[in-house]
């Protein structure tokens, strides 16, 4: 979605080119010489470059396809706590979901599983699809509506521009992980009882602890969110087509979960960014396993390596004229 969409005007610094008609930016960064004459352009100052930051960070937030995508993520907690509550109309007794996975049959014994729960429902599909649209939308968007071409006549330089973009959407990974959780909490304090957490050692923990784990737990899904954000960053510059863009991000994801599933691939699973995304499991052990929550933000970092230095040699070499 593009700033059009929001009613936002072009950031401070684009005047001049706006005023003067439809300008190009090389891939050298230089601004093309509009009707009035050849544009001046200064080097820009920290605080600017703070300015910026903030800039994207409230442009995305305050999207109104980023709070869609935000409330709905918040509903799947109240979708799984009622759906536990119905079938176990026991206040706090037996076993919830027969058969299903082992973080809902705790749910109904103490409410803060509703976070855990909800995180490993929604880490697999809902939370990468959402962030793969807000990563995709990234550049390619302002490049569809046309507002790119003025945010790189103002000051600021590529890779700030692409830096800022990037922390912008990490800013919603963190957003969206909180949505789940604090959702999940507030859902799973109205309709089972807290108390203290049974860990999956089978040791107990106080109920402060249990919280502190589950805010280590929404730390980790962020962070696994890093990889697909970078991709999704560097897809976004390949094309001026926002859907595009968010299109082949989440199709990109979709195939990547299937092949995940493929036992005769198992030679490339171990290097597909989604391969430890549950591992944020052993936070809930005692003492917490480390192991592959390692592997997950090594895999992480180097998928953010990668996709973000192609992000970056892309942006900075390709000639904007939209």
């Amino acid at each position: 979605m593009s700033r059009a969409e929001t009613g936002s005007t072009p950031r401070a610094g684009t005047g001049s080119a706006n005023e003067s008609g439809p300008v190009g930016v090389d891939a050298a960064g230089r601004g093309a010489e509009g009707e009035s004459g050849v544009l001046a352009v200064r080097a820009p100052s920290g605080l600017w470059s703070l300015g910026l930051f903030r800039s994207e960070l409230v442009t995305v937030l305050r999207r109104w396809r980023t709070l869609a995508l935000l409330g709905v993520l918040a509903a799947v907690p109240v979708l799984i706590g009622i759906a536990v509550r119905i079938e176990t109309p026991g206040k706090g007794g037996g076993r919830g979901g027969g058969g299903g996975p082992a973080f809902i049959e705790q749910i109904t014994n103490n409410g803060l599983f509703l976070v855990f729960a909800s995180l490993a429902a929604t880490l697999p599909v809902f939370l990468p699809m959402a962030v793969g649209v807000v990563a995709g939308d990234a550049v390619a968007g302002e490049a569809s509506s046309g507002t790119l071409r003025y945010l790189l006549v103002a000051p600021a330089g590529r890779t700030r521009l692409l830096l800022a973009k990037y922390v912008s959407v990490l800013a919603f990974c963190l957003a969206a992980t909180l949505a789940v959780a604090l959702s999940a909490l507030a859902v799973g304090a109205l309709l089972f009882p807290l108390g203290d957490v049974t860990t999956i050692s089978g040791t107990q923990i106080s109920f402060a602890d249990g919280l502190l784990r589950a805010l280590a737990i929404a730390a980790v899904v962020a962070a696994s969110l890093t990889g697909i954000a970078a991709l999704g960053l560097f897809i976004s510059t390949l094309t001026n087509s926002g859907i595009a863009a968010m299109a082949s991000t989440v199709g990109l994801l979709i195939t990547v979960q299937i092949l995940g599933q493929i036992p005769q691939l198992h030679a490339i699973q171990p290097y597909l960014f989604t391969r430890y995304w549950l591992s944020f499991a052993d936070v809930l052990r005692e003492p917490v396993y480390w192991d592959q929550l390692v592997k997950n933000f090594e895999l992480q970092a180097l998928y953010v390596a990668v996709f973000g230095s192609a992000a970056w040699a892309r942006f900075t070499t390709k000639d904007i004229t939209a």
